[in-house]
């Protein structure tokens, strides 16, 4: 046989071998394909389900298609010799069910660790469990939810050196995860309020004296009479609201789950920079816009001469308050680890003091102009200030 021909023969085997192979890949058992069972939940998972009153029955909550919910619910695999410890931030009145069972109710805002195992009731078997959590006012915080291990390698699976008493409320000493970033911004505010001072340092001090704000001074008068709209204003209210901003994420960290507000800001917890840059943005413009309120209020009330002055010492009571708030930042970042509810007080405290206080300065001072006796000025005063004094505390300090 010549080599040519030779070639095309071991080129027919070779090519012949390989059909013969792929035909019987064809006829091999279907049993090698078939897809492998999913695996079974060991621990919380991010997603989370609500109830659909409409088919009554448990839908995948989207938290970009659905609307924020009250209770939220999850499958849970869980045996009760074996622990399953959660830990998660609740706030006041936040609950826990297993098969709708009340099994645990938080009895103030703080960070808890639970073990979920030891809250079935006796007799129960191993298998699935319908965890829920809720609450009657606003949507619970779904993203702490994480499970926690045992921290003693030496301990045997499946126990856990926790007395039983301390598994139904344990604070933990938790630092924020932001806290770098909440750092980075109060030393931006130190800055800027120091450059502001140096380069504006007779307008800064016209603002950030005592004694012009609580006396009859000159120097008080000269502030009214100048003009509002000036350079230093408004960067005296962007840092104001830059520090507002922080103060209402840092410690106020549920602020954006009010229902109103979750439709316009739909940011994430975890953007700690965007939600901040954003509130600064909405507060400011809150504090600028303030003054075309006040020129239409005016108008229909007929009291255009009270305008200027009124928003003046607006701004100005607003911005001498406003220099507590990098204070209370500090005292969170030294103590939120160790007293979490005592800085929640003192933020509490300092914002209502900031928001009460400004809307007496503001009365002081039209009373001085024109009585508050007279019945149609308090309407223009209750319509202006005391309105939007009380919805601010509603949603800022009453809800904490």
């Amino acid at each position: 046989m010549s080599r040519r021909h030779r070639s095309t023969w071991v080129s027919a085997q070779h090519w012949l071998l390989c059909l013969l192979c792929l035909l019987a890949g064809y006829s091999a058992p279907a049993a090698e394909y078939r897809p492998l069972p999913p695996a079974l939940r060991s621990g919380l998972s991010p997603d989370w389900l609500i109830h659909d009153e409409g088919r009554n029955r448990l839908v995948l909550y989207l938290p970009d298609y659905h609307a924020p919910a009250h209770a939220y619910y999850q499958w849970l695999t869980l045996r009760p010799q074996r622990p399953f410890i959660v830990s998660f931030t609740a706030r006041s009145g936040q609950s826990l069910f297993l098969d709708n069972r009340l099994v645990f109710t938080a009895p103030k805002a703080s960070d808890y660790t639970l073990d979920l195992a030891r809250l079935l009731p006796a007799g129960s078997v191993p298998g699935p469990h319908l965890l829920c959590v809720w609450h009657p006012q606003v949507a619970p915080n779904l993203s702490s939810f994480v499970n926690v291990r045992t921290a003693d390698p030496t301990a045997q699976p499946g126990l856990v050196k926790t007395p039983a008493a301390q598994l139904l409320a344990q604070p933990l000493a938790r630092s924020h995860p932001g806290e770098n970033v909440f750092l980075l911004f109060l030393l931006l505010i130190g800055l800027l309020y120091g450059s502001i001072r140096a380069v504006y340092q007779p307008g800064f001090a016209r603002i950030y004296q005592v004694d012009n704000v609580w006396s009859k001074s000159t120097a008080e008068q000269e502030f009214l009479v100048k003009p509002t709209v000036t350079w230093l204003n408004i960067l005296l209210v962007l840092v104001f609201s830059l520090s507002f901003a922080l103060l209402l994420v840092a410690i106020h960290t549920n602020v954006q789950n009010i229902a109103v507000l979750q439709r316009l800001f739909d940011v994430p917890e975890s953007a700690l920079v965007l939600r901040i840059l954003l509130y600064t943005a909405t507060i400011a413009a809150f504090v600028m816009g303030k003054y075309l309120f006040l020129e239409l209020m005016g108008y229909i009330f007929d009291v255009g001469e009270l305008v200027v002055v009124q928003y003046r010492e607006f701004i100005r009571t607003l911005l001498f308050l406003g220099l507590c708030l990098p204070l209370v930042m500090l005292l969170y970042l030294g103590l939120n680890q160790t007293l979490p509810a005592a800085v929640l007080w003192v933020s509490n405290g300092v914002v209502s003091l900031l928001l009460v206080g400004t809307v007496i300065r503001v009365a002081r001072t039209i009373h001085r102009r024109s009585s508050l006796l007279n019945l149609h000025l308090f309407s223009y005063l209750c319509a202006t200030e005391v309105i939007p004094l009380v919805i601010l505390l509603k949603l800022i300090v009453f809800t904490y």
